[in-house]
């Protein structure tokens, strides 16, 4: 896949448990934790994204990890899960690619939706999801009301 400066990215799925995407979710938590404490964040561990029902995808360029997503999958939806992308490769299209590439397996699953957690302390997550058409909606599945937390959805 194409991207912005001419970058070629493959995404595929891999396994959390590897060293290249524990460099990943290293980096997605330090992130997160740039902004928010630890109440705050909802996230999972690379043993939790290992779990049956979720699938960890990796872009990568010339073999290169640039960023990581998790398609956590349930009985009508799916919910995005450690969507980060690395400094090297931010501003080219990787997230993009990554979310396009989750809606895809998404759809070809059966689900009718996809759903995030995420804060407005991200305010580029934020800009990012709103410009692919997802908006805000309440807590789903198991999360509850949170100050911390923002919530949208897609429809697919």
């Amino acid at each position: 896949m194409g991207l912005s400066g001419g970058m070629t990215v493959t995404i595929a799925i891999e396994s959390p448990l590897t060293d290249d995407a524990a460099d990943l979710i290293v980096g997605s938590e330090a992130a997160l934790r740039a902004v928010y404490t630890e109440d705050e964040c909802f996230t999972f561990t690379a043993d939790e994204l290992a779990r049956p029902g979720i699938s960890f995808f990796v872009a990568r360029t010339d073999g290169v990890p640039l960023g990581c997503v998790a398609l956590c999958a349930y009985d009508d939806y799916a919910e995005i899960k450690r969507l980060y992308v690395d400094p090297k490769g931010r501003g080219q299209g990787v997230a993009r690619a990554l979310i396009a590439h989750l809606e895809q397996v998404a759809r070809q699953s059966g689900l009718s939706a996809v759903k995030l957690e995420t804060g407005d302390k991200l305010s580029a997550a934020v800009k990012l999801y709103s410009d692919l058409g997802y908006h805000h909606c309440g807590p789903f599945g198991e999360y509850k009301e949170h100050p911390a937390s923002l919530f949208m959805t897609k429809n697919i």
